[in-house]
């Protein structure tokens, strides 16, 4: 009975650490820039709360000692390597040429992640926050704070933690963490990152639909009305990015010819925003290859930017994605 009674517990024990997983990745993904890493952190703080939890005694609420936990974890991996980035945080827009199209392998970029993986259920406005600091461009903007910092805006603005509970977290003052929000925040000033950004509405979505039926048609025509003039394109890992819709059209209709007759299947969101599966036609005649996962921002009534994420083999099981499409 003992021996059951004891298993029952691990059994409560475990399944209240795992009710924190999402909250956790979301925290992890947004200090680490990478679904995997992010992955792996939360794993590592699970790990390390259930072998810790005999000498846990309450004396601090589940959640906060759990954060503690994946906070230093995220701070050791943060310390073993570069910060991560987008191809828009190395340099300026350049021609679109093959000759610029360079992958840089000493360059760590910012990986996507499906909503599902780290956005609440429940509150509206709960879910749009979240969506909101996982975009892109707000996790790359973060990228630039160091980790203490990082951790700091994040607790405080996005999780809304007071200073006097950060500052138990990470064994400092309350003064220490509002000196280290203020220059976080005034770094993210010069991100010039947009703090707001409306949900999807109809017109949204129908914009959407003409995007997949425009791009699948490779009708440039078309696909004019909805980009919009100043629109960017980015193609990690390559770090060339592009800079107004005359260039990407230019790429598109020439080192990019290889997308015409693609096929485009709309997936979960990734960081907030739109995200599909780009299929190009097989170079064996038959079917079609996976070539990218596009993530697209939306604002006004144009898309303003797109982002096409190459290493399919990692990305396109995280959403779900088939890894091949049949004619």
């Amino acid at each position: 009975m003992q021996d059951s009674s004891l298993t029952v517990k691990a059994g409560a024990a475990e399944q209240e650490l795992e009710q924190h997983r999402v909250e956790l990745t979301a925290y992890c993904y947004r200090m680490l820039g990478s679904p995997f890493e992010a992955e792996d952190a939360v794993q590592e703080t699970l790990l390390r709360a259930w072998r810790g939890l005999g000498r846990f005694e309450g004396r601090a609420a589940l959640r906060s000692w759990l954060y503690r936990i994946a906070t230093n974890v995220c701070f050791d991996m943060l310390n073993a390597r570069e910060r991560r980035a987008r191809p828009m945080d190395l340099g300026p827009a350049r021609e679109p040429v093959e000759s610029n199209l360079n992958a840089l392998p000493e360059v760590t970029w910012i990986e996507p992640i499906p909503v599902s993986a780290v956005a609440p259920e429940g509150d509206p406005a709960e879910v749009a926050v979240a969506h909101e600091t996982i975009r892109l461009a707000f996790v790359a903007a973060l990228q630039h704070l160091p980790p203490r910092q990082r951790a700091v805006l994040i607790l405080c603005e996005v999780l809304r933690w007071k200073a006097a509970e950060v500052a138990e977290l990470l064994e400092t003052s309350v003064a220490s963490v509002n000196s280290a929000l203020q220059r976080a925040r005034a770094t993210l000033e010069q991100s010039d990152v947009d703090a707001d950004r409306a949900p999807l509405d109809d017109a949204d979505r129908e914009l959407l639909a003409r995007y997949v039926q425009a791009f699948e048609a490779y009708d440039i025509e078309a696909l004019t009305s909805l980009i919009h003039e100043d629109a960017t394109q980015s193609m990690p890992p390559y770090d060339l990015w592009l800079s107004g819709r005359h260039d990407i059209f230019e790429w598109w209709l020439g080192p990019g010819i290889g997308c015409r007759g693609s096929r485009v299947l709309p997936t979960v969101a990734a960081n907030g925003s739109p995200a599909f599966g780009q299929y190009k036609p097989s170079e064996s005649g038959s079917g079609f290859d996976p070539w990218a996962l596009q993530v697209l921002e939306i604002s006004d009534g144009r898309i303003v930017e797109l982002t096409f994420f190459l290493d399919t083999e990692r990305v396109f099981p995280l959403f779900g994605l088939p890894a091949r499409l049949d004619a």
